[in-house]
């Protein structure tokens, strides 16, 4: 149980830290708020987890790209879907490393998205970040860390993506403005709802 605790740490530590690097350098996806029309592109609502045990997770994606939910502007497309922008550009932002397709030179943005969908590249999280066990369908192997303490080598999972990039964000709300309604990120059910089991 440490040992789990412990890895979830140092991952919810190298999330922050990379988003604190991803705030401080200036990005191909800075761009004004998206139009309501070109955001029409995006799935609005996604459903995330649908077999964890804690119950699935509802994702409004439209008011996360879209500018109603954030810590300080919009919520970029990169910020999640990390492998959609050019190697120089994802190097800046470690641990990252994969960009997806490969030899990537757009970033993607909800106007590149809006544009064309199927040119756009974007993979889903679980594309590369598999549940515990599985193989990824774009990768070769489940992507890993090393932790700096132990050199233990941590698989992150599609728990270990969602959890540090998911609370991290949470966290960073809720610290900045006490009684947002942002999800608790020590709470799991304030972000996982348990589904009606059928009889």
């Amino acid at each position: 149980m440490k040992k789990i605790i412990g890895s979830l740490i140092a991952v919810v530590i190298l999330a922050v830290f990379a988003h604190f690097t991803a705030s401080f350098h200036p990005s191909a996806q800075q761009l004004p708020k998206p139009s309501q029309e070109k955001i029409k592109g995006i799935p609005e609502v996604i459903v995330l987890g649908k077999e964890a045990k804690q119950g699935q997770v509802t994702f409004n994606h439209v008011k996360h790209n879209g500018g109603e939910y954030n810590i300080d502007g919009p919520i970029f497309c990169i910020q999640c879907h990390h492998t959609a922008q050019p190697a120089s550009e994802l190097s800046k932002v470690p641990p990252h490393k994969t960009v997806w397709p490969a030899g990537r030179t757009t970033t993607l943005t909800a106007e590149l998205f809006a544009a064309d969908p199927a040119k756009a590249g974007v993979a889903a999280c679980r594309d590369c970040h598999a549940r515990e066990g599985s193989k990824p369908k774009l990768m070769d192997a489940m992507p890993s860390i090393q932790d700096q303490e132990t050199k233990e080598v941590i698989k992150i999972t599609n728990q270990r993506a969602f959890h540090a990039t998911c609370d991290v964000c949470h966290f960073q709300i809720r610290f900045r403005a006490p009684g947002s309604k942002a999800p608790d990120a020590t709470t799991c059910n304030t972000c996982h709802k348990a589904t009606a089991k059928n009889d």
